[in-house]
């Protein structure tokens, strides 16, 4: 299951990371931790002396949390980002088992042509945001 991220201090400091992979029109930002730990490392719990553990005794960081950034700007009719956030949601569905946990932001980072998709919530629209965010998340590496 994916998580959703609402926390607007979530988002920033997952926005605060470089960009995993970018492509035209979007960008993917990738937080290794849980939603709402500090950004500071966690805390090592202790073992007996000269002892290492193999893995962390408590791993947090066993799930994928999604938050989305369309802005209105991008994409003016409301119509054409609730497509663009399906697609982005069933992407990180589609490759979730190829991609590391975390907090994930997939943000749309430039304008969608309203000379090239006269209509809000085309196929063609459609097929070509799907086939953006699949060369975007592909590109990313286990």
């Amino acid at each position: 299951m994916i998580g959703r991220l609402t926390s607007a201090a979530d988002f920033q400091r997952v926005l605060q990371t470089r960009q995993l992979s970018r492509s035209p029109h979007f960008a993917a930002h990738l937080l290794r931790q849980p939603p709402g730990l500090p950004a500071r490392a966690p805390a090592q719990l202790s073992t007996a002396p000269g002892e290492t553990p193999a893995a962390p005794v408590d791993d947090p960081l066993s799930g994928w949390w999604l938050g989305l950034v369309v802005p209105k700007r991008h994409a003016r009719r409301a119509v054409t980002r609730s497509l663009i956030k399906r697609q982005m949601r069933e992407a990180l569905r589609r490759h979730r088992q190829h991609l590391p946990p975390g907090q994930w932001v997939l943000r749309l980072r430039a304008p969608v042509d309203p000379k090239q998709f006269p209509s809000a919530a085309s196929d063609a629209l459609r097929a070509a945001v799907r086939a953006e965010l699949e060369q975007l998340l592909g590109r990313i590496a286990p």
